[in-house]
């Protein structure tokens, strides 16, 4: 590395997680049933599991887009569940997996990354994401590359190696 910005990596493969279109992030519509419930995207899962209040995870469940589950899931009007910190990653990892397990096209454009290095190219989120300097945690991209390991497990497949 060099300079103040990390350099981009051609090992890896660069994602919008909010990006309506891309089959790996959590907004594309990909119906899937979980925790008792049919959840019409990943982020609206997401969104709802940050409370433990019961009609609040509804009104998020039934948002009409994933944008306004997002929305839903921000406000500061009502109280985060108190161990989200901790669960945060697990439960973003659930709901890919199933949505994967249930989606069986969507796993197959996850396996076909074969070995890159999945990035969540967020210029703001350096938890979810690489941040602008591509220094952030980019948790949402190893919660990708986990659950092709478990898939690629599952499927008693090795690793492609092009």
């Amino acid at each position: 590395m060099s300079g103040l910005f990390a350099e981009e990596d051609t090992d890896a493969q660069y994602l919008s997680r909010a990006d309506i279109d891309e089959p790996l992030g959590t907004h594309i519509p990909s119906p899937f049933f979980l925790d008792h419930a049919d959840w019409p995207t990943v982020e609206h899962y997401f969104q709802a599991m940050k409370f433990e209040d019961p009609a609040y995870r509804e009104r998020i469940r039934l948002a009409p887009t994933p944008q306004k589950a997002r929305k839903l899931g921000r406000t500061r009007l009502k109280r985060v569940r108190s161990d989200w910190r901790q669960v945060r990653t697990t439960v973003m990892t659930r709901g890919i997996y199933i949505r994967c397990k249930t989606h069986s096209s969507l796993a197959k454009v996850l396996l076909d990354t074969n070995d890159l290095r999945l990035v969540e190219n967020s210029s703001y989120d350096y938890f979810w994401g690489c941040g602008r300097d591509r220094r952030g945690n980019n948790h949402y991209g190893k919660v990708l590359m986990q659950v092709r390991a478990k898939l690629r497990e599952e499927a008693g497949q090795e690793p492609s190696v092009e």
